[in-house]
């Protein structure tokens, strides 16, 4: 992934892993330069403790740094807990993601 421009961040407490993330940068013609949120994963033990927001404050602030005009990411369809947190961040649907998966086998999930 690190040839991609994908990188990791995550919050630890002490050797307790709490929450990580990854992202990337890309460009589209719809948005220009954008960064894209991926894997975004707050350990339960830890949830409703301000994790979650610490990881999407410093991605919407290496965002700005990078220069994009916005954040991306998707969340399942039935994924109603991260639904909130992301609107409670500022986050809104734009659109869908449509997905056509041609070989089950090939899915790392």
């Amino acid at each position: 992934m690190i040839p991609h421009n994908y990188t990791q961040i995550a919050v630890f407490e002490k050797e307790v892993c709490l929450g990580l993330t990854g992202c990337w940068s890309a460009t589209k013609l719809w948005t220009g330069k954008y960064l894209e949120i991926d894997n975004f994963v707050v350990n339960p033990d830890y949830r409703s403790r301000g994790i979650g927001k610490l990881l999407t404050d410093y991605v919407e602030k290496k965002a700005l740094d990078l220069n994009c005009s916005s954040i991306v990411l998707d969340a399942f369809t039935g994924n109603f807990g991260a639904h909130r947190f992301y609107y409670n961040q500022g986050y809104a649907p734009k659109g869908f993601h449509f997905v056509k998966i041609l070989d089950e086998k090939k899915l790392t999930v």
